[in-house]
């Protein structure tokens, strides 16, 4: 039986701790994943589990014990811990009894393998680390082949991030790169590119989708950068009929996702 570390001075806690900022997970190359539906997704989508913090007292749902029977065919050691070194190393109220610990991915955009006629999603310059995994989860329910970041803000494996996707983020291709290196890979694949700017000339919803497509959005402060005016790229909108001239860059990301779905799903059947 392992013995249960009960010290948050242990120093494989303290290097969890570290792992919710920023800098401690580009020191240690790792990163951070809340719960035991977010590990089980990890899992699926092929991420490295190196460790895992356990509270058996407090894994009492079906998720927690799949993902412990999931998790011991791997090589990721798991450390039990005492309900109060669980709470030094959990975010917030989260009560599922696992935390684990894992390598950071490095997808390039290179290595993304797109399937036929596939819908991509830019996103430019984006701040929020909730609204990266708030758009990842509506680009992964909407059936898009990848997610590419340009200009990042924020590092996509951020764990509000992670928890905003519901673990999505490990799921489907995401990648970072410049503005003009997606450009040019978006059209050497030959897809057709919208870009959604307040100054669109065209609705969102006049336009056709149903090919190969990548939608970008920027973000609610700044729009997109000049790399995205090119005459190549047919500039949209969504109809605001208030005195807000935009939506939250995730409610905007969902409704073009899901107008992009609804084209091609009406046009297979």
């Amino acid at each position: 039986m392992a013995k249960t570390i009960t010290s948050h001075r242990n120093s494989h806690v303290t290097n969890a701790i570290r792992l919710r900022e920023r800098r401690g997970r580009d020191q240690q190359d790792r990163i951070i994943v809340d719960g035991a539906r977010e590990i089980l997704r990890g899992l699926k989508g092929g991420i490295e589990i190196v460790e895992v913090f356990f509270c058996p007292k407090l894994c009492n749902d079906e998720d927690a014990h799949l993902a412990i029977s999931a998790l011991s065919v791997t090589s990721a050691t798991i450390l039990t811990v005492s309900p109060n070194v669980f709470g030094r190393v959990a975010y917030g109220q989260r009560s599922e009894g696992l935390v684990g610990v894992a390598k950071m991915p490095h997808l390039q955009l290179g290595d993304v393998q797109l399937p036929e006629n596939p819908l991509i999603l830019v996103l430019e310059a984006l701040e929020k680390p909730g609204n990266v995994g708030a758009v990842v989860r509506s680009a992964d329910g909407a059936g898009a082949a990848a997610v590419v970041i340009t200009n990042a803000q924020t590092d996509i494996y951020n764990p509000n991030a992670i928890r905003a996707s519901m673990g999505s983020l490990f799921t489907m291709p995401i990648c970072a790169a410049s503005p003009s290196e997606t450009l040019e890979w978006l059209r050497v694949r030959n897809l057709q590119i919208f870009a959604a700017r307040v100054d669109g000339s065209v609705s969102y919803s006049d336009q056709d989708y149903t090919e190969a497509s990548a939608i970008v959005l920027g973000s609610e402060a700044t729009g997109l950068s000049s790399v995205w005016h090119d005459d190549d790229i047919r500039p949209i909108h969504l109809p605001m009929c208030g005195a807000a001239d935009s939506l939250n860059v995730s409610a905007a990301a969902a409704v073009l996702l899901y107008e992009a779905l609804r084209q091609r799903q009406t046009k297979g059947s």
